[in-house]
Parts: structure tokens; C-alpha cells; sequence
């Protein structure tokens, strides 16, 4: 199975078309949505926050982690990151699945790194699994959109998907997973939109360079956000963000810490109706 890539800048029916490969296959390719100045600009980015990250956690702690070359929090090192969130094209399929009242569960940058054949360390990202471990009867609870900053290759570790294992209550086995995954190629500026519940890993990168990617995922707003995006990047920064963003980023799905903050007049209570 080759997937669909569809160009939203000149299929108007991109995301129709979009919405109809993730309930049937759990995915689809949309190309073109990251444009060529912001290309640019997220790959000079990613490396410096990924030394700020180096500076502030410490390698050994990041190493203990377990992970390859994940960038947690971006947007506290680098402001720039909120313009994935104004996307027009994620707005429309977060819209169109988790809702306009969706909230964002987690912003990671992935600069993975290449190895030799046969070297590449066994770690979560790299093994079979859902973004989303829970399968709500067909429930869709959260979305990912997953941007390509670089060509996405089998050469360079191409995010390995399993067409239609999105909703399953039990995990297929490790035979149909490995025979049916399939590396999703695709031009860099592509956004992958993916069920969370659908299995999935990161490829073997022997490229002899990094690979790039930035992954968003979106779920209703009655889920608690991998971090409080809101604390830990301060209010005086979610503020200074459009209304909208300041919304995925959850500021107005906080939770009261004092009688003062539960018993405020409708218009300024942190958790708006709506937005459950």
C-alpha cells in the first residue's frame, strides 16, 4: 500500500479527502502545509533548543530517559514554536475530529539521530505503540498532527505506520505489525495526520545525518495535557498569544487552587464553558 499524498494548497478538497483516510486507514499525507520560510527557521531553531534542553536537564538525565533525540517544551526556548499552533491547516482537522474546545496534549521535536545499520538503540519511540493506549469504542479522543521538516525517506527513519490498527481493543501481533508497517515517504513540509491510537514507530535512521520532525497531539479537552503548558511557560507568554492558541495551550481548561479562583464571575473562571 503506497499512500495518498494530498496537496492542500491545490486540492481544495484536501482535508474531505483527509478525514476519510484516517477513519479508514488511521492516517493520511497532506503536503505543502509548511511553507519555505518556516522551514528554514525550525531547523535552525530545533538545534538550538535541543542545546538549551542539553544545558538546563543535563545529558545524563536526558540519556537515563531513554529517548533519541526528543525536544520537550520547545516554545519556552523558542517562542516561534506557537506558529504551528495558528496553522490553518491544523485548525481546520482539530476542528474536524477533537473538536473546537480541544486542547493541546503535547508539542515534541524529534532531531533523530542516523546510526549504522543494525545499531540503531531499541527505545520506546522506535518500537510499535499508540499515542493515545486507550480505545474508547471507536471514541476518536485525540489526533496527532506530525510535520515533516525534513523529507521523510526510508533511508532516514520514515515514520513506520500499520494501516488500520487505529481502534483496536487488543494489540495486533508482533508478526502483522513488522509485515504490514509501512514508512510513510513524504516531502519535507508534509503534515502526517494520524488516529492516536493507531500503532506506530520511528524507522531506522542510517542516512549519516539527522532527521527532523515536529509532532502535535491534539485530544479532547477533559484530558489532562502531557505538561502544563500554561505554568510552565508563564502566563505573561500564553497572554501575549492569539486567542486560539492561548486555548490549545489550555488557558481556559485550568484548574482552580483556591476558593477565590472557583467562585469568580463566569467571564473570568478558568475553566469556560465549552470547552469540556
Amino acid at each position: 500500500m503506497i499512500p495518498e499524498i494530498l496537496h492542500c494548497k491545490k486540492d481544495p478538497a484536501w482535508l474531505e479527502k483527509a478525514l476519510a483516510g484516517l477513519a479508514r486507514d488511521g492516517f493520511a499525507v497532506v503536503e505543502g502545509v509548511l511553507d519555505r520560510d518556516l522551514l528554514p527557521w525550525t531547523k535552525e531553531a530545533m538545534y538550538r533548543v535541543q542545546g538549551a534542553v542539553r544545558a538546563e536537564v543535563g545529558i545524563e538525565k536526558l540519556e537515563r530517559a531513554g529517548e533519541l533525540g526528543v525536544l520537550r517544551l520547545m516554545m519556552r526556548f523558542e517562542e516561534g514554536f506557537s506558529r504551528f499552533l495558528e496553522l490553518p491547516e491544523v485548525l481546520a482537522v482539530v476542528d474536524a475530529t477533537v473538536s473546537p474546545a480541544a486542547v493541546m496534549h503535547l508539542q515534541n521535536g524529534f532531531i533523530l539521530p542516523s546510526h549504522p545499520p543494525g545499531h540503531t538503540p531499541q527505545v520506546f519511540q522506535n518500537q510499535f505503540h499508540m499515542d493515545f493506549p486507550r480505545v474508547l469504542n471507536g471514541y476518536l479522543a485525540s489526533v496527532n498532527c506530525f510535520f515533516a521538516v525534513d523529507a521523510f525517506t526510508r533511508g532516514n527513519g520514515a515514520t513506520l505506520v500499520v494501516p488500520g490498527t487505529h481502534q483496536k481493543a487488543e494489540r495486533p501481533g508482533a508478526e502483522e505489525l513488522l509485515s504490514r508497517a509501512l514508512p510513510l515517504e513524504c516531502p519535507e513540509g508534509s503534515m502526517i495526520i494520524f488516529d492516536s491510537t493507531l500503532y506506530h514507530a520511528a524507522g531506522a535512521n542510517t542516512s549519516g545525518k539527522d532527521r527532523l520532525s515536529v509532532n502535535h497531539q491534539f485530544t479532547r479537552s477533559f484530558f489532562k495535557q502531557q505538561l502544563d503548558y500554561v505554568r510552565a511557560l508563564g502566563e505573561k507568554m500564553v497572554l501575549a498569544q492569539k486567542p486560539r492558541t492561548q486555548q490549545l495551550l489550555g488557558w481556559y481548561t485550568r484548574v482552580p487552587t483556591s476558593l477565590g479562583e472557583y467562585y469568580q464571575p463566569e467571564a473570568t473562571r478558568l475553566y469556560r464553558k465549552g470547552q469540556g
